[in-house]
């Protein structure tokens, strides 16, 4: 059976980064954007990187342009606008597809072993499914990611243990990943 460590991504350089690297850490896998209703969570994401990566957390950044083109420009000028707004230390990849034939394998990896289900309450959540709705009428019943900032959680032994979509509250992000640190 495979896990988390038996795939590699791409660094924003294109150098091929192993997942076995973060063998025995707490790996939380976001897909971002720049431009997003959403990209004011890197603030959140570093806020938990600082304050648990002396604990084993780790934070993947994965930058995808597949939803509205909310990732326009090269891999360096999505990482200056991280770093230079947000002040993001965690490691940054090479933006790529997470949905369709070009998908990362990791990706398809994390779908085979988290399913979407659904956006929650609240107002976010509402809209998240209207607009949906008119993009996908099915997008209910498959585990394709939905939107930017879907996050994965990857436990110390590389099995994907949590799956969670953008309009979930950072706080229960960071107690899922405090309760495997």
């Amino acid at each position: 059976m495979s896990t988390f460590y038996d795939y590699s991504v791409n660094d924003r350089n294109g150098n091929e980064v192993s997942m076995k690297k973060f063998e025995g850490k707490v790996v939380l896998v976001v897909n971002t954007a720049t431009g997003c209703g959403f990209t004011p969570q890197y603030k959140d994401l570093e806020e938990l990187y600082e304050a648990d990566h002396d604990k084993g957390l780790e934070i993947l950044d994965i930058p995808c342009n597949q939803f509205a083109g909310q990732t326009p420009g090269t891999d360096e000028e999505v990482h200056e606008f991280c770093t230079l707004k947000y002040n993001t230390k965690f490691d940054q990849m090479k933006k790529s597809d997470v949905n369709g034939k070009n998908a990362l394998d990791l990706y398809k990896f994390f779908k085979s072993q988290q399913t979407f289900h659904g956006f929650g309450k609240g107002p976010k959540a509402v809209m998240m499914s209207v607009m949906l709705k008119k993009i996908d009428p099915d997008y209910q019943h498959n585990s394709e990611i939905k939107w930017n900032f879907t996050k994965f959680l990857v436990d110390r032994n590389g099995n994907v243990v949590r799956r969670f979509e953008p309009t979930e509250k950072m706080k229960d992000v960071r107690q899922a990943v405090e309760e495997l640190l």
